[in-house]
């Protein structure tokens, strides 16, 4: 029964108490959405002083399902949108989390910027140099975005400089869907509202609109 549909109308009044009863309603078909929700409220706190500790400007509607793991160079830079909702413990989602989101920046000066209503299950993000993701993205369970081979290819260089691998920034645009098991990997730019087939590897860019999928990933057709 959907309670929501009898207050017709924003602003009607009891639409909040009509809100609240559909929600319990549908817990009780649903009850491991009711326990996600509990564990949001319950970590709220920590939450907000793990993104000041690590100098990460708190925004309106951000939602946690479990702790995400945040690795944040001094001098480096991570900022979310509002709308953020990052997903991290096991039961979060039902195609599983192998392990909770991590976000991370590795140099001096790189930065990782992410805008409005991002959404991500488990997997991660680093940046060694730049990672910057518009508006409206979302992410499938367990994918991952990198913008550095993190070691040299060279075994001699590998040797003496063992973290010095080729850093080229990644861009996503507005409106990207990618799907789980994902590996977005260095110098990617993916065009607005363009969707990344699950278990994809994309080693270049993808223009706006299209599906793509494989490994490497290749354009199968424009939307």
């Amino acid at each position: 029964m959907e309670l929501v549909s009898i207050a017709g109308l924003a602003g009607v009044p009891g639409l909040g108490l009509i809100q609240t009863m559909n929600t319990i309603l549908n817990g009780f078909q649903t009850p491991w959405k009711v326990r996600n929700k509990l564990e949001c409220w319950i970590i709220y706190p920590w939450m907000r002083i793990l993104m000041a500790v690590n100098g990460i400007p708190w925004r309106q509607g951000w939602s946690f399902y479990g702790v995400p793991i945040i690795q944040k160079h001094h001098k480096s830079k991570i900022s979310f949108g509002a709308g953020l909702s990052l997903r991290s413990s096991l039961r979060s989602n039902p195609l599983g989390v192998n392990h909770p989101v991590f976000v991370s920046t590795l140099r001096i000066g790189a930065v990782l910027e992410v805008g409005n209503n991002f959404a991500m299950t488990g997997g991660a993000i680093c940046a060694a140099d730049s990672i910057r993701i518009a508006d409206n993205v979302v992410i499938g369970a367990n994918s991952t975005i990198i913008d550095t081979d993190f070691h040299p290819i060279d075994s001699a260089l590998r040797r003496l400089h063992p973290q010095d691998g080729r850093t080229v920034p990644v861009v996503i645009e507005d409106n990207v869907f990618i799907g789980m098991n994902c590996l977005i990997l260095k110098g990617v730019t993916l065009g607005a509202g363009s969707v990344i087939s699950a278990g994809s590897i994309v080693t270049k860019a993808m223009p706006p609109r299209i599906i793509a999928a494989g490994n490497p990933a290749k354009v199968l057709r424009a939307l």
